[in-house]
């Protein structure tokens, strides 16, 4: 169908992979547990950029390029997992309180955003996932429209998803927000997961 080959399941495996969670999802959650529905989809809309990017440059062959030159592959790789435990440590670090939730109101629907963008292109790993991915679900017909549609149908179904996953996210928030202690427990899990994810990063370096 539109020139996908197997599109049923391009399509599953396009929901199975956005159901696992990973930098971007704890962005999400993180970003609306503190500051509501539109701090979330802020970083919705950052993380969809990303892979955007990534798809863009798969399909443009930059996954190529970077191999050819392995040491600046590697420095997006060590920069990126520098940046993803920072954002943990700080989320460590962060005090969770009344007053500390007035302070982060203050932070515009475009920081999330940034942070967003930020967290989903610390991963250059991505950009080879679209590259191995892509060819599953393209005959030897496809064409240039046929790259474009995978790229909507991805777009689509990760808005659609992770749209779900901050009104799911907004709507418990608002029925803890009167236990703190809860609060503060997600925001340092937030931080241990994003560390681990840099963790398991350095270990694949190995």
């Amino acid at each position: 169908m539109f020139g996908i080959q197997h599109y049923t399941s391009f399509i599953l495996a396009v929901f199975v992979f956005q159901l696992i969670p990973g930098p971007g999802t704890f962005a999400i959650l993180g970003a609306t547990a503190r500051q509501g529905i539109g701090a979330g989809m802020g970083a919705v809309g950052g993380t969809l950029t990303g892979d955007l990017i990534y798809m863009l440059a798969a399909v443009l062959g930059l996954a190529a390029l970077l191999a050819a030159w392995p040491g600046v592959f590697a420095a997006m790789q060590w920069l990126g997992i520098a940046y993803l435990c920072w954002i943990g440590w700080q989320l460590l670090l962060q005090p969770v309180s009344d007053a500390g939730a007035e302070r982060q109101q203050k932070i515009s629907v475009w920081g999330h955003f940034r942070t967003g963008l930020a967290v989903c292109l610390t991963n250059p790993k991505s950009v080879m996932f679209f590259m191995a991915f892509f060819p599953l679900f393209l005959d030897t017909h496809a064409d240039t429209q046929t790259l474009a549609l995978l790229i909507v149908h991805v777009s689509l179904i990760s808005l659609a998803y992770q749209s779900l996953l901050v009104l799911a996210g907004n709507t418990l928030a608002r029925r803890l927000s009167h236990i703190p202690a809860l609060r503060r427990i997600a925001t340092r899990l937030a931080g241990l997961a994003l560390i681990g994810f840099g963790l398991r990063l350095v270990f694949d370096q190995r």
